[in-house]
């Protein structure tokens, strides 16, 4: 299962045991924000898209949506998201527990500047029921995300 290899992965940096793991579904950031009894946009969801015949991961805030415009303007490509079963193989989790981390080579990991405006975010552990309680700081890190990108909109006050 991969919340058993993100559980491996966040062991290396003695922070495993701060994974969540709910009876309830956390597969949709409204689902998510339920379980973990936060606001929604406090949800790091990590959407899957085809680059250029590569898998791109962009986490972004969970009020946050892909600006089709600056997506192409960043990637120089359409923003296609993966297919299920693309997501599964290409990166290693499954539709509803995709997250950064543990994942598979190849992997490009981005993160958008809709994050930037919280102290703390929760992003999935691989399941449909897992998140975790990650500072800014420690997405970036243990994301080993490439840079911050601006391609999503809808979340400015």
């Amino acid at each position: 299962m991969a919340i058993e290899a993100v559980r491996e992965y966040f062991s290396r940096y003695g922070i495993a045991d701060r994974i969540r793991e709910f009876d309830v579904s956390s597969a949709t950031v409204e689902l998510a924000a339920q379980a973990l009894g936060c606001e929604p946009k406090r949800i790091a969801k990590t959407l899957s898209f085809m680059v250029g015949g590569h898998a791109v991961l962009v986490v972004a805030a969970g009020d946050a949506r892909v600006d089709n415009q600056k997506f192409k303007a960043q990637f120089g490509a359409k923003a296609k998201m993966l297919k299920p079963s693309e997501a599964e193989e290409l990166v290693g989790h499954a539709v509803g527990g995709v997250c950064p981390f543990a994942v598979k080579d190849g992997v490009t990991t981005y993160l958008d500047e809709s994050l930037r405006r919280f102290d703390t975010v929760f992003p999935a552990c691989g399941s449909s029921n897992s998140a975790i309680e990650l500072t800014i700081a420690e997405l970036e890190e243990y994301s080993n995300c490439t840079s911050w990108v601006d391609v999503c909109k809808d979340w400015q006050s």
